[in-house]
């Protein structure tokens, strides 16, 4: 027999399991969505680029491809599993990244720290890939 006390402490249980279902499909959806818009953001960095877009898709590749954009070595790949090195070589990458597209040193900050908004900003905006030794 079910009290109205008993009662009540299920239908809260269904509630709170409703808002938490709701809550994964929602935070999933965004993700994917952010997920989606990154990678729709660098396929058009690397076609600006000249590069083939499928190659951001490409894990490992993708990086030295990047790194050929921004003007560095495929080598500086190595670099990336050294500890300390690789602060240096991410960081040193999107300053690079941003001045092969003829950004300022206040869009690579942008690129370190706000990446989710300034990665679609290059890909999607007016921004031309003008190589790394035109840049400077």
């Amino acid at each position: 027999m079910h009290t109205p006390a008993r009662r009540w402490a299920c239908m809260e249980v269904e509630v709170a399991s409703t808002v938490e279902v709701f809550s994964v499909v929602l935070s999933s959806v965004l993700w994917l969505g952010l997920t989606a818009l990154l990678v729709v953001a660098q396929w058009r960095i690397f076609a600006k680029a000249g590069v083939p877009g499928w190659a951001c898709l490409i894990p490992v590749y993708n990086v030295v491809k990047l790194l050929h954009i921004s003007g560095r070595s495929g080598w500086w790949l190595l670099g990336l599993g050294v500890p300390f090195l690789n602060l240096f070589i991410v960081i040193r990458l999107v300053f690079d990244l941003a001045s092969a597209f003829g950004r300022g040193v206040a869009f690579g900050f942008g690129l370190l720290l706000l990446a989710p908004i300034f990665v679609p900003v290059l890909g999607f905006g007016s921004a031309r890939y003008v190589g790394r030794g035109l840049a400077a």
